[in-house]
């Protein structure tokens, strides 16, 4: 099996297990417009087109970065599978809480544990560094933009998300997030 077919098995897990999971979760309180959805989701829809479409046309895109070699295929694959591990231990961890959009649910609680402690949004981490093991294996210059596609697209959303937090959790979120970072981890001295 090419390390290009095992990627694409590890994403087709992980979206099983997102959609699984996506029954369980609580009442939503409050949900954020759809102007504020498309304002990240073209970024994230955008990246993720990037690295799995077949019709790029532009001819820059498709550049080669590097030659891809056995080892670079297998870093490739096992920073998918880190990344995606991590996103599915972030949503287990955010259980009923969780939403695909930005939403207050009732009863919503803060989680602060798993990798709530290292960072605030372990989910994108998962996700940026799964796209970047993918991207890999194709070692194109798309590669490159669609990560940062993906960075600029979970910015924005942690952004709003942030704000929800905060108008819910106040001061306790505040500390929170003076004390992680929030898709990269903060170095802590």
């Amino acid at each position: 099996m090419s390390t290009w077919a095992i990627c694409g098995y590890l994403w087709i897990v992980f979206i099983v297990v997102w959609l699984v999971m996506a029954l369980r979760t609580k009442t939503t309180q409050q949900r954020e417009s759809v102007s504020s959805r498309l304002s990240y989701m073209l970024f994230v829809l955008a990246a993720f087109y990037l690295v799995f479409g077949r019709n790029i046309t532009q001819p820059w895109l498709r550049l080669h970065l590097f030659r891809p070699s056995p080892i670079s295929n297998w870093i490739g694959v096992a920073l998918t599978a880190a990344g995606i591990g991590l996103a599915v231990w972030a949503r287990l961890y955010l259980g009923a809480n969780w939403s695909g959009t930005v939403t207050v649910k009732v009863g919503h609680e803060l989680v602060r544990s798993g990798p709530y402690r290292f960072v605030r949004h372990p989910i994108y981490t998962g996700l940026i560094l799964a796209l970047l093991g993918t991207a890999l294996l194709r070692a194109q210059v798309r590669g490159l933009v669609a990560i940062l596609l993906l960075y600029v697209g979970f910015k924005i959303k942690s952004k709003i998300e942030e704000q929800a937090m905060i108008d819910t959790f106040g001061a306790q979120y505040d500390e929170y997030s003076r004390s992680t970072g929030a898709i990269v981890p903060k170095l802590r001295s």
